[in-house]
């Protein structure tokens, strides 16, 4: 008997890389852009922030209590939900829509399709575009940084992307890249974006190809679809404008909501920077990160079926 083989069922690969840890690690890489977005837009930011990651948390527990399913609190996903909402609100938004964004972010698009895994959208973005549907006029109503230096009415002041499709005066590429723009709170500051960025890809947590290729896109469409004529585009203004770095970092790379196979990764991001283009350049809104995203989310399953590497002794798409 001391020579017993014992065979337990699959995985046999085992990892100490915990699903409490990678949200840890999510957390950190998004705190740059958090205190950016408290030094550019106030205490007030801060106190939304708050709000919005005790609702997803509180949000979550009292689901799982009423499904009398097991606490998932711990695992930090709701917290991290919750941070990357707040992120994408305007910094003046109502407490109280944002509190129903995070209960729609939680209760509707995660846990009622089975909890973290099982979702099929983003949640943070699920909710930033049904609280734009609800609040649109809220929802768009932006503030400019406390360290602008121009006198501007908060009613009146446009985002970089707001300005170029209404014609009106945008700012510099310095400005773009360090916050000092208006915006949601979160995704200003490309500079502290990009430091979470490298350190979740330095950590492991994602890797470089999302980003890369869907940033890499957008900045190549800009560059070829210019105001006068082919190849006359400004490709770091769509680069550091509007939600793409924020988008591209820390949403796109979701593991739940991306595909598995690395030719899916490549369809999903070039897919999501032409999604994103078409947005802002032929309609009425003038950013498309997130309905380009939540877009690319529905289409994983396809992408992923139709890229899966055949099985041995078998075809590819079966």
């Amino acid at each position: 008997m001391e020579n017993t083989l014992f065979v337990n069922s699959s995985p046999h690969i085992r990892s100490e890389v915990t699903t409490q840890r990678l949200m840890q690690d999510v957390i950190i890489a998004l705190i740059p852009a958090a205190f950016a977005g408290v030094y550019f837009f106030g205490l007030r930011a801060a106190l939304l922030i708050a709000v919005t990651v005790i609702s997803s948390v509180g949000s979550e527990f009292l689901i799982r209590k009423a499904l009398k399913r097991d606490n998932t609190i711990k695992d930090l996903s709701a917290a991290v939900t919750g941070l990357i909402l707040a992120l994408n609100l305007p910094p003046e938004l109502p407490l109280w829509m944002a509190v129903i964004g995070s209960f729609f972010a939680i209760v509707i698009v995660k846990q009622l399709f089975g909890g973290l895994g099982y979702n099929f959208l983003n949640p943070a973005l699920a909710a930033r575009a049904f609280l734009i549907v609800s609040y649109g006029a809220r929802m768009t109503t932006w503030k400019p940084p406390l360290t602008y230096a121009a006198d501007v009415d908060v009613l009146s002041y446009a985002t970089p992307l707001g300005a170029l499709k209404e014609g009106g005066e945008l700012p510099g590429l310095i400005d773009m890249f360090l916050g000092n723009i208006g915006g949601s709170l979160g995704e200003t500051s490309a500079l502290a974006l990009i430091i979470g960025g490298i350190y979740l890809i330095a950590r492991g947590v994602i890797s470089w190809h999302i980003p890369v290729i869907y940033i890499g896109t957008v900045g190549l469409l800009a560059w070829i679809i210019g105001p006068d004529g082919v190849f006359t585009g400004n490709p770091f203004f769509h680069i550091l404008a509007g939600g793409l770095m924020l988008g591209a970092i820390f949403m796109a790379t979701d593991y739940t909501t991306s595909p598995m196979t690395k030719k899916g990764t490549v369809i999903y991001a070039v897919g999501c920077g032409i999604l994103t283009m078409l947005f802002r350049l032929f309609t009425n809104m003038p950013e498309g990160v997130s309905y380009a995203i939540l877009l690319m989310n529905v289409s994983v399953p396809m992408i992923d079926r139709y890229t899966k590497p055949a099985r041995f002794g078998g075809e590819a798409h079966v």
